[in-house]
């Protein structure tokens, strides 16, 4: 299947005697159509899915033009995965390439399968933390002009710069694109409303999201080398420490060994990445279809007993917290400016009491989720987004004088709810495993070539290659626990670069550069091009 990415463009310099590897292979017709049945098996999986649950909820169909943006924006975001997949997933095969542990086509097919696997075993942790970056009035309005402009601008501005970057060849990160079109949008929606740019971005959650980013390279530069000289000091066997000798496989141990981290990496790239495609999905789904993804119906009714009980306890605390004040009319104004501005004022706790006796009065009126009419589905998903997003910020709010019994009662309360509003359904997860896996089979060649050959002086050992994966996968897995989302390209090509320095290889200055350049300029680059968008989007829809 990875015939169909062989580039013509890039000379295949190996033979018998050089240590490159044959990266170059013939078109096989039968790998594309394979490939080509695939896409339209998956999208027609998605069509029926889609149809399915929307005629599970019994809405009526009154208007298709929302179908028509929900197919236009969902081809957008599984066409970025898919750029995902070519443009990161390169970086775990290039050390089994490079070492002849696996030929190029069973290595690309054998990661994208594991990134399909990654994707459909991921937590669902980090597609959430990447849609609470956005502005709190886009999410609350996400079926509207303005929510539309904003998925296709973030998207968009992504793809243009992931493909930019990897027809340079530069590994640059899609994570840190993502993070930048986000931040674009979100600065530009505060323009347009007449705020300071810099209110427009939950900085809290981006400045934690920006040290993952920032850090993790740093870490798999000296873990790798680290791990490197430890190797050396435990393993003592010369082979694993030695550059392949023509195009022959390394002995069977190493050869398991490097088959193994690839594998892992590939697991974690796609339970890491593939996740942030799911988040945008579901913004795009919860804004067209409502009635079917605005709330898990799927959730059992003994969910209702424990919602009740924690509903109840919230209540007290925060109306404790409310000091006797009352709110006259709707609270969502007060706790949106809250959740917006991060400022308690006399009005926020009062209004947020308010707000969790209306979520708890929709849910028990109707006896549990699921038995919402599909009428109010819209109003009930928003104020328990709103009280969620409400109940995040406070907890880190040292002006909010929660205690941590208060802390405690609130998280169980926002656990609760949160099951009702994040949630990913099994085919959104198919859907973007089958966009992952099959980029990780297209264009892979290019950022290949960068990792293996343009980052040491030296050829890449097989002890080099396990130890740059082996951190790579422990990062990525560890950062998915915690729902940050990490950088693949940053903490793998950082690792190699680390064990050429720890093995006194050596690195080429001139690749390092370029990649410094691209892994500081994508952060502005992804911000004014997505900004840049949807100024322009917003005038015209």
């Amino acid at each position: 299947m990875t015939s169909v990415a062989s580039s013509v463009d890039l000379r295949d310099s190996a033979d018998s005697h050089s240590p490159k590897p044959k990266l170059d292979h013939k078109l096989d017709i039968r790998a594309l159509l394979v490939f080509l049945a695939v896409i339209a098996l998956g999208l027609a999986f998605t069509a029926w899915s889609i149809y399915k649950d929307i005629l599970e909820s019994g809405a009526p169909v009154t208007n298709y033009l929302p179908f028509i943006l929900l197919g236009v924006a969902l081809l957008i975001a599984l066409g970025f995965e898919f750029v995902n997949g070519f443009h990161d997933t390169a970086n775990a095969v290039a050390t089994v390439i490079y070492t002849h542990s696996m030929p190029a086509p069973v290595a690309v097919v054998w990661s994208g399968f594991f990134n399909f696997l990654g994707v459909l075993f991921s937590t669902g942790a980090v597609a959430f933390g990447i849609v609470s970056l956005l502005p709190v009035e886009l999410i609350l309005q996400v079926g509207s002009q303005a929510g539309f402009a904003m998925v296709f601008a973030l998207l968009i501005a992504a793809i243009v710069w992931n493909l930019g970057t990897w027809w340079l060849g530069l590994p640059a990160s899609s994570s840190h694109t993502l993070i930048g079109s986000i931040i674009g949008v979100g600065v530009a929606n505060a323009l347009i409303r007449g705020r300071d740019g810099t209110s427009g971005v939950d900085w809290g959650k981006a400045t934690d999201i920006g040290y993952s980013l920032l850090l993790s390279p740093l870490f798999g530069f000296g873990a790798a080398a680290l791990l490197l000289l430890v190797m050396k000091f435990l393993v003592r066997k010369p082979e694993l420490y030695a550059e392949p000798k023509g195009q022959a496989a390394p002995p069977l141990w190493v050869r398991g060994l490097l088959i193994l981290t690839c594998t892992g990496v590939s697991f974690a790239h796609g339970s890491n990445d593939g996740q942030k495609g799911m988040g945008l999905i579901m913004l795009i789904l919860i804004g067209t279809v409502p009635t079917s993804y605005a709330l898990n119906r799927a959730l059992p009714a003994s969910h209702l007993e424990s919602f009740t009980k924690a509903s109840h306890a919230a209540s007290k605390v925060v109306e404790t917290k409310a000091a006797g004040y009352n709110v006259l009319g709707d609270p969502r104004p007060a706790v949106t400016i809250y959740v917006a501005q991060h400022q308690i004022n006399e009005g926020t706790y009062p209004s947020l009491a308010v707000l969790i006796r209306d979520i708890s009065h929709q849910v028990e009126s109707y006896g549990s989720i699921s038995k919402i009419p599909f009428a109010a589905v819209g109003n009930t998903r928003n104020d328990i987004y709103l009280a969620s997003e409400a109940l995040r910020f406070l907890a880190k709010d040292k002006a909010a004088e929660l205690t941590d019994s208060d802390k405690k009662v609130l998280k169980e309360y926002k656990d609760q709810i949160d099951q009702a509003t994040k949630f990913i359904p099994l085919w959104v997860k198919i859907a973007v495993a089958i966009a992952l896996g099959l980029g990780t089979m297209i264009g892979w060649k290019r950022i290949v070539v960068t990792v293996g050959e343009k980052i040491g002086k030296q050829h890449l050992t097989y002890g080099q290659g396990a130890s740059a994966e082996l951190v790579a996968a422990g990062t990525i897995a560890a950062a998915d626990m915690y729902g940050l989302p990490v950088s693949t390209t940053h903490v793998l090509s950082s690792g190699v670069a680390g064990t050429m320095a720890a093995n006194g290889a050596g690195v080429q200055m001139a690749t390092i550069q370029k990649l410094l350049m691209a892994w500081v300029l994508t952060l502005p680059a992804a911000i004014l091009l997505s900004a840049s968008l949807y100024f322009v989007l917003r005038q015209v829809m």
